[in-house]
């Protein structure tokens, strides 16, 4: 599915958010708190706006991009800034790194997507450093008074844009079923300690429909 929207994925994420997801990002990599010289991961990169974002804050930063579908890398890789990100095709429930590799993990809008969530925070866990963080940015089911119009938005406007401009109107139905199938953010803070992150903590965004959570490895 996300390699037959792979082409239109960057644009359908401008129109849906309202351009708000490069806000997003933005925060999301300051979270991981980046100093001059470090490896970062970037966990289900799909196209590399995350990466991308990582190496405009911090230019003198490396960069792994790893992802399990060869088109959106495809997407990735044509940018311009494609030299500057190594892209690695990898599985989030068994990332191909030693422990203690990199210095932060962060994934953008990957977390609902996944079928054994546990797993996949534990390989993160695994991969980093001794007092790294690792951030997560992601949709999550939306709360508060506004919640009917953040739901007609992602059940009617979403899929029209869908069909219209990438011409898949099944997968962006995937996109808010996934969503509000999804953890709300309080929950998936609980997984995150669960799994062994400490100083866990999140910020909503877009009316409580997204969230940035970030942990550290003790």
């Amino acid at each position: 599915m996300f390699g037959r929207i792979a082409r239109r994925y960057d644009l359908m994420n401008r129109l849906m958010t309202f351009g708000q997801d490069i806000h997003w990002r933005r925060e999301a990599v300051k979270k991981l708190r980046i100093k001059p010289d470090m490896l970062i991961l970037d966990v289900g990169a799909g196209t590399g706006d995350v990466s991308f974002e990582i190496l405009r804050q911090h230019p003198d930063v490396s960069v792994v991009a790893c992802d399990l579908t060869p088109g959106m890398m495809a997407v990735g890789r044509q940018r311009h800034e494609k030299k500057r990100v190594m892209w690695v095709m990898a599985d989030t429930e068994q990332l191909p790194f030693e422990s203690g590799t990199f210095d932060g993990v962060i994934s953008g809008f990957l977390l609902r997507n996944v079928s054994r969530l546990d797993r996949v925070l534990a390989e993160q866990l695994r991969v980093l450093g001794s007092g790294c963080r690792m951030v997560s940015l992601d949709t999550t089911p939306p709360v508060g008074f506004l919640r009917p119009f953040i739901e007609f938005h992602i059940h009617v406007i979403i899929p029209l844009l869908g069909r219209l401009i990438a011409g898949n109107a099944e997968a962006y139905t995937y996109l808010p079923n996934s969503t509000e199938g999804f953890l709300k953010a309080e929950d998936l803070a609980v997984r995150m300690q669960s799994a062994g992150f400490g100083e866990v903590n999140f910020s909503r965004r877009m009316f409580g429909a997204v969230a940035i959570h970030w942990g550290k490895k003790d």
